[in-house]
């Protein structure tokens, strides 16, 4: 094989390209750009090059700043629900215990990377193949308008589950016991009202970025002088920040970062070596246990009273391996605990999961469409709280999604239709903030197929539905799912840009608000209008 002497560092820029080309290329066959990453390590490998601790470097600030983000999105009292830990839990315990098994068993039948393992590693190996994947998980939501749906909120809150279980594995995986002193940490706790004030200060671009890096990497460097790995203290500082207002403004603002920075992680998997004819052998046996790992998840949900379709949905959702595991095993070879080998032979198993998974996850509704009969028999009696059955009586009008153009939309539209006008959200927080105010709002997902079925026989239907929620691809499904159940009332949406304009029409919808462009319009008109006014 051609030495094209290849260093990976700041000096040479080759490698970029390399890993950007390889990226492109699996984002063109519909896969993640990660899988692309993985690949292009290998190649970059098996070309001669090398690397050094810049990628070393990059690496680590890219798996500190995913533990940040997480942080920030971390929400307790959502986690606290049984079916997101309880599943997340049941689910981690009975893969790592069944997958570490099976390795011992390919060990038994003589394939070199697992001969002679004992059942103590082998664990290890289950529990980093337990993991779903939580950039191609949070990816596909996003690309389909599905982060705020039931079966997308379940399937997030699985993922935060075993995130920090990982991030206990790796600050316990160090062998170091904490300082002493690592009880003064709990004065962090307080000062997260200092941090919020700041971030609040902090304006809405570049010094608001700037100050996520400092928490992430700052907050690490401190819990580092306790004996404590910096890793969770990236995340327990994304946490200290999460419940304020802009917790989600900063990390949307800093995922860009993250992701670059995450390429050099997936680029370091591929530097430990080339994979062998038996490593790619043993990586399609453990692709094997994907099947037996959404089945798993689809039992414990619908056991947790998940409707059928959540349940099936969001099992389909996480029947992957994940990137965490990789760094799981990343850390288990670097500790004396595995066989170099396992990295390459986890990194080639999380790749083809995601090829494996992207087209079940792409006809998750056909599927379940097609096979509702035959699995109606799992789904419980006793459905979760926003799953009951659906009335609209004494109903003419419906906004869906009640965030700040819905509730003013709502308000507006009270003035005419008064008692007769309700609103529905997906989001329980948000439901109930808008009861205490006196608003008629309901917890829902017009994207939910069932939703629409769950309508009780004696509902009637509104003259008018708006669809205010923020995500295109949301108000476009929920458009059709009206338009396929026999909805012939008038439909109004709102779109950000003049492409969805003529997709919401084609889905249905009689009357679409271009956000950007009317309010621009109604902002020159209300203007023009106080100005006579005055004179």
């Amino acid at each position: 094989m051609a030495d094209f002497s290849l260093a990976i560092d700041y000096h040479q820029p080759l490698w970029i390209a390399i890993a950007f080309l390889f990226g492109f290329l699996a984002k063109s066959i519909n896969l993640p750009p990660l899988v692309g990453f993985l690949a292009a390590g290998f190649a970059i490998k098996a070309w001669g090059g090398e690397s050094g601790a810049f990628l070393s470097e990059v690496a680590d600030l890219g798996v500190t700043l995913l533990l940040f983000s997480i942080g920030l999105k971390l929400r307790v009292g959502n986690l606290l629900r049984p079916e997101i830990w309880g599943v997340a839990t049941i689910h981690m315990a009975t893969t790592t215990l069944v997958q570490g098994l099976l390795v011992l068993t390919l060990g038994w039948w003589g394939l070199a990377a697992a001969i002679g393992m004992d059942f103590q590693t082998a664990l290890i190996i289950g529990f980093a193949l337990s993991f779903s994947s939580t950039v191609f998980v949070v990816k596909t939501l996003e690309d389909n308008g599905e982060m705020g749906s039931r079966h997308g909120q379940v399937a997030v809150g699985v993922l935060i589950i075993q995130d920090i279980v990982a991030v206990i594995f790796l600050a316990a995986s160090s062998g170091k016991l904490p300082s002493p002193w690592a009880f003064m940490l709990l004065g962090l706790i307080p000062m997260r009202f200092v941090f919020q004030h700041i971030m609040e200060r902090s304006g809405h671009k570049e010094l608001l970025i700037l100050f996520g890096m400092v928490m992430a990497l700052g907050g690490g460097s401190v819990f580092e002088l306790f004996g404590i790995k910096a890793d969770l203290g990236a995340l327990i500082m994304g946490v200290l920040l999460a419940n304020h207002r802009k917790s989600a403004e900063l990390a949307k603002g800093m995922f860009s970062f993250k992701e670059i920075f995450l390429v050099g992680f997936f680029l370091e998997i591929g530097q430990a070596g080339l994979p062998s004819l038996s490593d790619v052998g043993v990586a399609v046996l453990l692709m094997l246990l994907l099947p037996l790992k959404v089945m798993l998840f689809f039992l414990l949900f619908t056991r947790f009273h998940l409707r059928l379709r959540n349940a099936v949905l969001a099992s389909m959702s996480l029947g992957n391996f994940s990137e965490f595991g990789l760094i799981v095993t990343a850390v288990a070879v670097s500790s004396g605990w595995l066989d170099p080998r396992w990295l390459i032979i986890i990194a080639i198993a999380v790749s083809s999961s995601f090829v494996f998974s992207a087209p079940f996850v792409k006809r998750a509704d056909w599927f379940y469409a097609r096979y509702k009969t035959s699995l109606i028999r799992f789904q419980s009696d006793s459905p979760l709280m926003g799953d009951e059955s659906v009335a609209l009586r004494n109903v003419n009008a419906v906004v869906f999604g009640m965030g700040r153009v819905g509730t003013s939309a709502f308000d507006r539209l009270h003035e005419d239709y008064q008692d007769s006008i309700v609103g529905i959200d997906i989001d329980p927080t948000r439901v109930k903030g808008h009861q205490e105010a006196g608003r008629r709002v309901v917890l829902g997902d017009p994207t939910d197929m069932d939703f629409w079925e769950r309508m009780e026989a004696d509902a009637e239907m509104p003259d008018i539905a708006l669809l205010a929620m923020p995500s295109h691809r949301t108000n476009l499904t929920a458009a059709s799912f009206m338009r396929d159940h026999g909805y012939t009332g008038h439909i109004a949406a709102i779109a950000h840009y003049a492409d969805e304009v003529e997709e919401l029409k084609l889905a249905g919808v009689n009357t679409v608000f271009d956000i950007f462009a009317e309010v621009g319009s109604g902002f020159a008109e209300d203007a023009t209008k106080r100005l006579f006014q005055k004179s």
